[in-house]
This record gives C-alpha cells, sequence and structure tokens, in this order.
C-alpha cells in the first residue's frame, strides 16, 4: 500500500515538472542527466560555449570544470559576481560579459593569458583590475557603458591592443597609459566627461578611428593633425570654436561626414567661430583650402 502510495506521489511530481515553466538551457541539461560537455560547440576555428540571455544570476558551477572552452558568451544575463575560479578557464581567446550587473572583476582574469577579445560593456564597473595587463595578447576590448573614470598605468603592457571601446564612461581625461598603446587602430572615447585632449595623442601613430563625440572639448590640440593615418575623425557634439591650422596633413578624411557610419571629418553640433561653419558647408577641401591659406597667411 505504501509503496503504492509513493509510486502515485512520484507520477504526480513528474506531472507537475513537466508542466511548470522551461528551464534553461544550462540547468536543464544538469538535470536531465547530460555531460556539460555536451553544450560546447566545436567549431573550425573555436570551441566555444554560449549562455546569452538564460536569466543567471550567477555562474554556474559546471562551467569552471570546462577548461578547453576558448570562446564564452555569458552576455545578457544578471550576473553580479565572476568568481576567482574564472582564472581556470586558461584557453579563452574570446570572453563577452556584455550586459550584466558586474561591478568588479577578478583578478584571476590575469590568468587568461590567451585571451584576445573581451567584452565587458553595459555593466556597472568603477575600475579595472590593473591584472588585466597580463593578457598580453589582448586585441579588442570594450568597456563602454559603465562608470569608470581611470585605468590602471599598468594598461601601458596591453601593447597587442588596437581596439578600444571607453565611451559612455567617465572620464575626465584621456588616460596617459592610452598614448602608449602604438598598435591602436580604434579608439572610441565618446560620452565622457573630457575637456581636452593631451599634444600626447600624436604618439597614436596607427589611429584609423577616433571618436569623441558628446564631450566638453574646446579645442584640438596640433599634434592630433600628425596622426595621419586617421580615417574617420569624429567630434560631434563638443564645444569647439576653431581648428587647428594643420588639419589639412589628415589628408585620408575623405569627406565632412554626417552619417555616425562614414568615414570622414565629423564635426557637427560645435559653437565654431565664423566664418567655419560656412567654410564646413562648402565640404572637406574647401575647409582643408582655407586653413591651409591662413596658415600661410599667419
Amino acid at each position: 500500500m505504501g509503496t503504492e502510495h509513493s509510486k502515485n506521489e512520484r507520477r504526480r511530481s513528474m506531472v507537475f515538472l513537466r508542466k511548470g515553466p522551461k528551464l534553461p538551457a544550462w540547468e536543464d541539461a544538469l538535470l536531465s542527466g547530460k555531460e556539460p560537455k555536451s553544450l560546447l560547440k566545436r567549431g573550425l576555428r573555436y570551441v566555444s560555449l554560449s549562455l546569452i540571455m538564460k536569466g543567471m544570476t550567477s555562474t554556474p558551477d559546471f562551467l569552471w570544470g570546462l577548461p578547453e572552452v576558448q570562446k564564452l558568451n555569458l552576455s545578457r544575463n544578471q550576473l553580479v559576481v565572476i568568481p576567482p575560479s574564472l582564472g581556470k578557464l586558461d584557453r579563452l581567446v574570446v570572453l563577452n560579459l556584455g550586459g550584466n550587473c558586474l561591478k568588479c572583476l577578478p583578478k584571476e582574469i590575469g590568468l587568461l593569458r590567451n585571451l584576445k577579445i573581451l567584452f565587458v560593456n553595459m555593466n556597472c564597473l568603477t575600475e579595472v583590475p590593473a591584472e588585466l595587463s597580463l593578457c598580453r595578447k589582448l586585441e579588442v576590448l570594450s568597456l563602454s557603458h559603465n562608470c569608470i573614470s581611470q585605468l590602471p598605468l599598468s594598461f601601458t603592457d596591453l601593447t597587442s591592443l588596437r581596439k578600444l571601446n571607453l565611451s559612455n564612461n567617465r572620464f575626465v581625461q584621456i588616460p596617459l597609459c592610452i598614448f602608449a598603446l602604438r598598435n591602436l587602430d580604434f579608439l572610441h572615447l565618446g560620452t565622457n566627461r573630457l575637456e581636452s585632449i593631451a599634444e600626447s595623442v600624436q604618439y597614436l601613430v596607427n589611429l584609423q578611428i577616433f571618436i569623441i563625440e558628446n564631450n566638453n572639448i574646446r579645442s584640438l590640440p596640433r599634434s592630433l593633425c600628425f596622426i595621419t593615418t586617421l580615417e574617420l575623425l569624429n567630434v560631434d557634439y563638443n564645444a569647439i570654436q576653431t581648428l587647428p591650422d594643420d588639419l589639412y596633413l589628415l589628408h585620408r578624411l575623405p569627406r565632412i561626414a554626417w552619417n555616425p557610419m562614414d568615414k570622414g571629418l565629423h564635426i557637427a553640433h560645435n559653437p565654431l567661430s565664423r566664418p567655419l561653419p560656412e567654410v564646413v558647408e562648402g565640404g572637406l577641401d574647401v575647409l582643408f583650402n582655407y586653413l591651409r591659406e591662413k596658415k600661410e597667411h599667419n
């Protein structure tokens, strides 16, 4: 009798579970007895694991037992903390932590010596651990949409870095360590609290795209004109009144650009002193000729 009653209870429980809300894929994999490794996808380049938009508030424990994973996507969850166990995944090449609620990163991130691409955008970071500079292979780093106001000086060691996005943060000045990153070809500092650009910007000799829109910049340094690799310079929505006479040296800028995606000089929504607004309306060639002639007469 007791045995039959227990069987009925188990049946009712199983029916209830089947009718309940669908479990997230990572949780279901564990509860159905599958090996966590079954979630891994083996592509031509990477062994990857995607746990995007799973509603996770913490990372599943099985994750740290998958050292073979090279590409890990934990974006768009509600993660508050990434534990020190992250350091166990030392084969990671790509790590996406974007769109969570992280206030800090573990110092063990410095153990990811193969990391090339890191996204930590759209979180709540106020600082970045100095240990991140131990990831010497890092090429792409996005820290946009956080609350960061400074970077560790050790960032000068990230000599392989090519693309850096620091937009939508709280920088009052461009961190000095950035000027040591000579391989940068993309730098986004839009929507911060910048008031000036240091003359040291000229050391970014490979920079092709420089975005500093929506700040409080009043003038552009002459040294910026010596970065002749620039193909896109966006200074929209600032407080710029005059332009350096040597701006015409930026011969790779193809046009005055209005579409945010277009290469060229973006200079809209600045209180340019006359006759610059009218000159800009004539296009980039007209502007460059005006600046060249102005310099010759001075």
